[in-house]
């Protein structure tokens, strides 16, 4: 008996074994592959990682767009053990009904975002990846520390990073990281144990021509101005008249960059650039430079202007009142309607067309900002019998605020086109200069006699007896034009009595300008809305604060100091 049981015990251990080996060999040899591939699948997986979008600089390596780590949370309500239990921790950690988001929940039945790229605490977080069902991930968020400053040229950048508005949507190219896959290993749960790779890339860097400090100074004192008017909206854009770099742009109304949902679009419409509109007297310029340039009046030239309004094809054009017979400087001081009339008529359809489209006006600059217009000029064909006298005085021809400014660049610099420009330079992770703006684009459109001779006349638009003596400064020269128009009524087809565009444009200092600037006020209330009492003192604010902030010498100073060296070197 005793040896049967011994048997009997031998074999059940020696089939056992038996099999294991045979099960053993299966594994090793017959199906290794197979099996060691799919333990691989299992301990690994591809994940697609977005890198960080590159950071925005401003000119002086100041961050305006940087990236933060936020969390997202997503619900598969189809997993959900307790769903009244996750919507209450749900609830809790992101502030919200615990009601809503249970009836949210239950309207589901399959995966769905719960909250993306949202701030929520660490134990938080613990508790909710502890729920099956809930998962949490971390996702690079952009965010702007200086809120609103320079809204309208930084942009926005969507839930996903995909890119809606300025920088970040004209340069997204150059700007975003490339998506990887990595390698990630995973225990037994699969929870994420380690990656194969630790990503350190990002997209390139980017570095504005905007100064910060410069852009709050232009921002402050457009709302400032705004508000002491009641307007509707306006805009101020600084440029360096010599390269085309945009210092400074700021639109009202603005908007803050981290919660863009919050505002309309019209407060995030870029009105620098996007919105034509007709520029009135500063575009007197182009009348003025056709006359020079083709000598058919000099600054001396005298005019009569004392009826104080001027008849053409049965309709009146007015001047502002009588002014007598005066110089053809006087008329761009006094910003005569009837005089610069008067100075066009002996100017051809042909010639004055050639120069409006040589100042590139019908055209985009060229600025790189997405959504610029082109504005609207008509060829001499389309004109009316009244289209040669409005065009002269900047009616019937549509302008943005970028075109004009870069108009009186010209005049600031000597004679040359500038291409308008908000990015400077685009550097790589590693520090390499990938892209750098060619400042060397530039077209002469007037002869340097002919900018001097404006630029004089420009100056005596600030002075005693000028349209815009609130644009001057104390210790330098301000060289000008100011602009009032009225705007079309939508509703009528015609032009509103109540509504109108206010505007200055210049540069200053006027002998060796450091900056151009426009300002634009559209819709002022009250009964004071010409441009040289509501457009030009938001130029002066601006204008002083921002020489001090560049350390721009007062020319009245450098004078003085040049005669004191003359004095002395006589002795």
């Amino acid at each position: 008996m005793a040896n049967n049981r011994a048997l009997l015990l031998c074999t059940v251990v020696g089939v056992g074994f038996l099999v294991v080996v045979l099960r053993l060999a299966d594994l090793m040899l017959l199906n290794h592959a197979r099996l060691a591939e799919k333990a691989r699948m299992q301990q690994y997986s591809s994940k697609e990682v977005t890198v960080h979008r590159g950071i925005i600089y401003d000119r002086r390596g100041r961050e305006l767009a940087v990236n933060v780590d936020a969390v997202s949370i997503g619900c598969r309500a189809d997993e959900l053990e307790d769903p009244s239990a996750a919507a209450g921790a749900l609830a809790t950690a992101l502030g919200r009904s615990k009601s809503e988001m249970l009836k949210e929940i239950k309207k589901r039945n399959r995966f769905f975002w719960v909250e993306r790229k949202t701030e929520i605490n660490r134990d938080d977080i613990q508790k909710l990846s502890e729920i099956k069902g809930i998962e949490v991930f971390n996702e690079p968020k952009r965010y702007y520390p200086k809120g609103s400053l320079g809204s309208h040229v930084i942009g926005i950048v969507g839930v996903d990073n995909q890119p809606l508005e300025g920088v970040e949507l004209k340069y997204d190219s150059k700007i975003r990281g490339e998506e990887l896959n990595v390698v990630v290993s995973r225990d037994v749960t699969g929870l994420t144990l380690s990656s194969g790779m630790d990503v350190d890339a990002g997209g390139n860097n980017v570095i504005l021509s905007i100064d910060e400090g410069l852009q709050y100074i232009v921002e402050r004192a457009l709302a400032k101005g705004l508000k002491e008017f009641s307007a509707a909206s306006g805009l101020a854009v600084v440029m360096d008249p010599y390269t085309g770099e945009i210092l400074a742009m700021a639109n009202h109304p603005d908007y803050d960059l981290d919660r863009p949902g919050e505002f309309s679009m019209n407060a995030r419409r870029n009105r620098s650039i996007t919105d034509p509109y007709e520029p009135g007297s500063t575009f007197k310029l182009v009348t003025a430079t056709a006359a020079l340039e083709e000598k058919v009046a000099g600054m001396g030239t005298r005019v009569d202007v004392s009826d104080g309004y001027i008849t053409v094809a049965g309709k009146r054009i007015y001047d502002t009142s009588k002014k007598g017979v005066i110089t053809f400087e006087d008329v761009i001081k006094l910003s005569s309607n009837v005089g610069t009339i008067k100075i066009a008529q002996r100017i051809k359809k042909e010639a004055l067309y050639k120069y409006v489209k040589a100042f590139g006006f019908g055209q985009k600059t060229g600025i790189d900002l997405p959504g610029e217009a082109a504005g609207l000029v008509r060829p001499p064909s389309q004109w009316s019998e009244t289209s040669y006298a409005a065009l002269s005085i900047g009616y019937e021809v549509a302008a943005t605020p970028i075109q004009v400014l870069r108009a009186y660049a010209a005049v600031a610099n000597g004679g040359y086109l500038v291409k308008p420009h908000v990015v400077s330079e685009v550097v790589s992770p590693e520090g390499n200069v990938i892209y750098s703006f060619d400042k060397t684009q530039v077209e002469r459109v007037m002869d340097s006699s002919t900018a001097l001779s404006l630029r004089k006349a420009f100056v005596s638009v600030t002075e005693e007896g000028g349209t815009a003596t609130h644009a001057s400064i104390d210790g330098n020269l301000v060289a000008g034009k100011t602009g009032t128009t009225r705007l079309l009524d939508p509703a009528t087809g015609k032009y509103s009595k109540e509504k109108y565009a206010s505007s200055f444009v210049g540069f200053v200092p006027a002998e060796k300008p450091a900056l151009a600037m426009i300002v634009v006020v559209f819709e002022p209330k009250g009964k004071v809305y010409y441009g040289g009492y509501v457009a030009a003192p938001v130029f002066k604010s601006i204008a002083d604060q921002a020489l001090s902030y560049m350390n721009v010498p007062r020319e009245d100073t450098i004078k003085n100091n040049l005669l004191l060296v003359h004095s002395t070197q006589r002795f």
